[in-house]
């Protein structure tokens, strides 16, 4: 294990006492049992995300989403233009998926989750990001704001930005151009990346050395487990490495990580790669980065022994298991992956009380 660098020490201390990673609290304010579950941070965006938090709030009462702050289309990007603020949209959706399924939780989930109609300026913004940049300038923090938007949908974890600074997600891309096809060129803007045609070959981002923010690193220092995936490999996945704080906190955390590979192939950004490829390039992005364990499903995985042999390059045993819905689509069942994590957490970790 590498010492701790100068870097994250002073953000350890930057946090304010008490907020670095308390347990999530239930409505009307009783408190989780501890003692007895993992200590769990999931990181990503989008949809990936949710999925990954639908199940593992099935498992354990000590969750944190850290989310990526790179969106700049839909509603996020309107507001984020205007307002010059973080974009609201993957924290609104990771705060959604950590709702009970109760019918407080499944009515602010589909609450926050609205979307307004109209042919005025309110068209197709959501109800949770309004809610979020809201709080934000009343409170002028956006770690409180979010933790109070958590305690009002009684959500089960915390949900924190990975930069306290809205950033450009930018790549470089093969093939950009279908009329030159060997040229390489930028592409700006995550919504953009998602969707390019051609090969991406890198990401960064603008600025290019980001703050992180101190309660996002001193939760990955004191997990159990660190779950990085699924979702949409360059612009939800691979931005947390390359937030210098962050990247340093994955590498020197004594938790265990596990990578959750995607369902499928998404078009554009990762058409074509296989579960192995999915790897080579997140190597690429962050040599020095560590795994436990890679996690697929058993479907999605044509030559189970190339992926072994890029897991191993990690330091990482592969895990395969039914994890997607049963519907034929390319999303993961939350019951079958929190099955898949719990059997993770017990099979590669300790056994017994975890605290």
């Amino acid at each position: 294990m590498t010492r701790r660098t100068p870097r994250l020490s002073r953000l350890r201390r930057a946090v304010p006492e008490g907020r670095a990673a308390r347990p999530a609290e239930t409505r009307g304010g009783r408190p989780r049992r501890r003692g007895t579950q993992p200590k769990v941070v999931a990181l990503g965006g989008g949809m990936g995300l949710s999925a990954s938090l639908a199940a593992l709030r099935r498992i354990t009462g000590d969750l944190t989403a850290v989310v990526t702050v790179a969106d700049d289309g839909g509603s996020s990007g309107r507001l984020r233009d205007e307002l010059g603020v973080l974009p609201p949209g993957d924290l609104r959706k990771a705060l959604a998926a950590l709702c009970g399924d109760d019918d407080w939780g499944q009515t602010w989930a589909r609450v926050i989750q609205h979307r307004f109609q109209s042919k005025g300026d309110l068209h197709e913004h959501a109800v949770g990001n309004l809610l979020i940049v809201a709080l934000w300038e009343q409170l002028g923090d956006h770690v409180q704001a979010l933790d109070l938007v958590g305690r009002l949908l009684g959500a089960h974890g915390r949900v924190l930005p990975m930069s306290a600074v809205p950033l450009e997600l930018q790549a470089l891309v093969k093939g950009h151009d279908p009329e030159r096809p060997d040229d390489t060129d930028t592409v700006r803007g995550q919504a953009t990346v998602a969707l390019t045609p051609g090969e991406v070959q890198s990401v960064h981002l603008v600025p290019n050395d980001p703050p992180a923010v101190p309660e996002a690193v001193a939760a990955v220092l004191d997990a159990d487990w660190v779950v990085l995936g699924p979702g949409s490999w360059f612009s939800s996945v691979i931005p947390h490495l390359l937030v210098p704080e962050l990247l340093d906190a994955l590498v020197e955390t004594k938790a265990r990580r596990v990578l959750s590979l995607n369902l499928a192939p998404q078009p554009g950004e990762t058409e074509g790669f296989s579960p192995q490829r999915h790897l080579e390039v997140l190597g690429r992005h962050a040599p020095k980065l560590a795994l436990d364990v890679v996690l697929a499903d058993e479907a999605a995985v044509p030559d189970r022994d190339l992926l072994t042999d890029a897991a191993k390059r990690f330091g990482a045993a592969v895990e395969l298991a039914p994890v997607a819905r049963t519907d034929g689509s390319p999303r993961h069942d939350p019951e079958l992956l929190a099955a898949a994590y719990d059997r993770i957490f017990r099979m590669h970790g300790r056994i017994g009380p975890w605290r």
